[in-house]
């Protein structure tokens, strides 16, 4: 199980990054990326406090912990300006938080992400047709998502990414230890969305490639 999209109380999740990594471990995760909610306000404070999780690996041994970050909720015209901001500090990787209808998201902030360059970008609701054939070309990530609100319009994703090749990834954006998933029930959110079990294998396999990719490789 590979999951890029958790919280813990550096932003308005529930646990301390070592106990959400214990608790992952123990739920069969291989990798946990952590991405904290950041705007223009803490990203600086969020960054430094997550990067000091790699620093420590000997703290959660079995389990690799990626840090990221997860832009919420900024002016879509800030948003290229974040990630650049994040990729600065340190961050490997950025997840954008995309324009779910369960929120009142910036209309643009889809579209902004992708231009930009986002990793992934976060359970991105009605997104546009133009917009996924753009995260194609980007080479952007469309999340599947396990949160509630959020994944009510994971079926739209799913069908559009399929149409025009868009690549997706499983994320659970776990708060809390109750959100954290198995392979199996990951497998179930999947089918829901009009996947397969293919599918899946293949939004791991689009994981761990952007693992590889933002750590050279580096196991």
């Amino acid at each position: 199980m590979i999951d890029l999209h958790t919280h813990t109380l550096l932003s308005d999740g529930e646990l301390l990054p070592l106990e959400l990594a214990r608790r992952a471990k123990m739920k069969g995760y291989t990798v946990l990326g952590i991405s904290d909610h950041v705007d223009v306000t803490n990203i600086e404070y969020v960054a430094s406090s997550i990067l000091k999780v790699i620093e420590k690996s000997e703290y959660h041994e079995g389990i690799r912990v990626i840090p990221g970050v997860e832009i919420t909720h900024s002016p879509a015209r800030f948003v290229g300006e974040m990630i650049a901001s994040a990729r600065k500090l340190g961050i490997h990787y950025v997840v954008v938080h995309g324009e779910t209808i369960a929120e009142p998201v910036e209309e643009g902030t889809n579209r902004a992400a992708i231009e930009a360059g986002t990793d992934i970008l976060a359970h991105p609701g009605l997104i546009t047709e133009e917009d996924v054939l753009r995260a194609k070309e980007q080479g952007v990530l469309l999340e599947i998502s396990a949160r509630k609100g959020h994944s009510l319009t994971n079926g739209h994703v799913a069908k559009l990414a399929k149409k025009v090749g868009a690549k997706l990834i499983f994320d659970t954006d776990s708060h809390s230890p109750s959100d954290l998933t198995n392979n199996d029930y990951a497998l179930q959110i999947t089918l829901g969305a009009g996947l397969s079990p293919d599918d899946f294998a293949e939004m791991q396999k689009n994981a761990l490639d952007l693992i590889k990719k933002i750590t050279n490789g580096i196991s």
